[in-house]
Parts: C-alpha cells; sequence; structure tokens
C-alpha cells in the first residue's frame, strides 16, 4: 500500500479509532516528528472519556496500542515513518493525501458531538 493512493475504504479503516484520528490530527498538524510519549499525551488531552486526570497505567494502555496496533497501521499505509530506537513517528507526504479527510472526518465528529449533547 506505501507509496499509492489510498481508497476511502482504506482511509475509513484509518480513521475507524478515535485514537488514531487524534494521532492522525497531531501529526498533520504540527508536521514534525514526535515521540510515542508525545503522542499518547495528545491522546489523552483529546480523549473526552477521560474525564478526570489520567493514571498511568490509561498513558501505558495508550502508548502500548499506539506502538503495537496504530501506529503500525499508519507505516503500513504510508502516512508515517517509524523510528523504533527513538520511538519517533514522523509524518510523510502521505499525511497530506488524507487533510482533507481528517478534516471532514473531525467536522462530522464535531457535529455528532454536539447533536449528542443536546
Amino acid at each position: 500500500m506505501v507509496g499509492t493512493n489510498l481508497d476511502a475504504d482504506t482511509v475509513i479503516d484509518l480513521c475507524r479509532d478515535r485514537d488514531r484520528r487524534i494521532v492522525l490530527a497531531v501529526l498533520a498538524d504540527r508536521g514534525q516528528p514526535e515521540t510515542l510519549d508525545a503522542l499518547a499525551e495528545a491522546v489523552v488531552e483529546h480523549n473526552d472519556d477521560i474525564a478526570t486526570g489520567p493514571s498511568d497505567e490509561t498513558v501505558a494502555r495508550i502508548k502500548t496500542s499506539l506502538y503495537h496496533c496504530h501506529v503500525p497501521k499508519l507505516v503500513d499505509a504510508g502516512l508515517v515513518t517509524f523510528d523504533a530506537d527513538r520511538k519517533l513517528v514522523e509524518p510523510n507526504e502521505g499525511i497530506e493525501r488524507i487533510e482533507r479527510h481528517l478534516a471532514s472526518v473531525a467536522s462530522f465528529e464535531r457535529t455528532l458531538s454536539a447533536s449528542a449533547s443536546r
């Protein structure tokens, strides 16, 4: 899949998980390499499900899921590169291909959240 255009099904699959959407948005917004720790913190910060301060266990769980599940999917899709030694995730030109899709998903998600809170 690397180096090819992503089809709609692949983009939908990549955006299916909320934590992965947050990681994609952070990487697209910042446009620079981020450590797994920084990405886990971003997920915690943007996750509405964590009402109180996150426990160390929650942060560790998120970091583990990023390392074993989410980042490999993004690497396979050609959106990021990952330096396992430094635990560094770097967005590449592939992430630019889905930025408009990310904006649409984020807009849709905000609309759903606003409707649910009424």
